[in-house]
């Protein structure tokens, strides 16, 4: 069953703002749409892990409910958040307007080098590469879809992007094996990569927001584990 893994505590912050960094790092990086998942926290298992005690522990999941990020279920537990496929679908459109407008800003602030580290990601994937690991593309869909929003170099953009990511790299992830999706998805990340590479801010913008509406799309028709 997956888990929460929880990195170690950055001394740098102060302890709640440690606390809150870590497990918000770790569950943005759980895939919580896996048939698999434990979405329940045990606060002794975080204390355990943290090596601290559950006052703080408490604090920084209080906060993580008021960022929609967990639910607190008196004498239940504490839960991570998943969302109804109504939701994901209105998550899915709100992230195809902040990815777009973060590839306008990246076809204007990127250097070529870093358009070029987009090529990188998917190197090791041609011909029938792609099927025959797709738990490893699955992984470079999400690093790509991230760079972007990373290149844009608007720091608002990203924080405002971070949150919805969390479910939308989950269900990028759940749904990547679906049929064809897996080489649909390679061929429009390449045509995205040209047209930021020719530093076509209206093409770039287009291409990222149909890729996103793909994702809507195939949820709206094909996901009913969400209902």
């Amino acid at each position: 069953m997956n888990t929460l893994k929880v990195d170690p505590i950055d001394s740098n912050y102060s302890l709640k703002e440690r606390i809150h960094v870590s497990l918000k790092e770790a569950i943005c990086n759980m895939n919580i749409y896996a048939d698999d998942i434990n979405l329940r926290l045990d606060e002794r298992q975080l204390s355990e892990q943290l090596a601290t005690s559950r006052t703080p522990i408490r604090e920084a999941l209080a906060r993580l409910e008021q960022e929609g990020l967990v639910r607190i279920v008196p004498r239940k537990g504490v839960y991570i958040v998943r969302k109804s496929k109504d939701e994901i679908l209105e998550m899915i459109t709100v992230w195809a307007a902040l990815e777009s407008m973060a590839a306008r800003l990246v076809t204007q602030r990127a250097t070529d080098a870093e358009i070029l580290s987009l090529r990188e990601i998917f190197s090791t994937f041609e011909n029938d590469q792609v099927q025959a690991h797709i738990d490893e593309y699955s992984e470079a869909n999400i690093n790509f879809h991230q760079s972007i929003v990373e290149m844009s170099q608007c720091k608002l953009l990203k924080e405002m992007s971070s949150n919805i990511f969390m479910h939308i790299r989950s269900i990028r992830a759940r749904t990547i094996g679906d049929s064809d999706r897996a080489d649909r998805s390679i061929i429009d990340h390449i045509h995205i990569i040209e047209a930021l590479e020719k530093r076509d801010a209206d093409l770039a913008e287009r291409l990222v927001r149909e890729h996103a509406f793909g994702l809507s799309n195939h949820v709206a028709h094909n996901v009913s584990y969400l209902e």
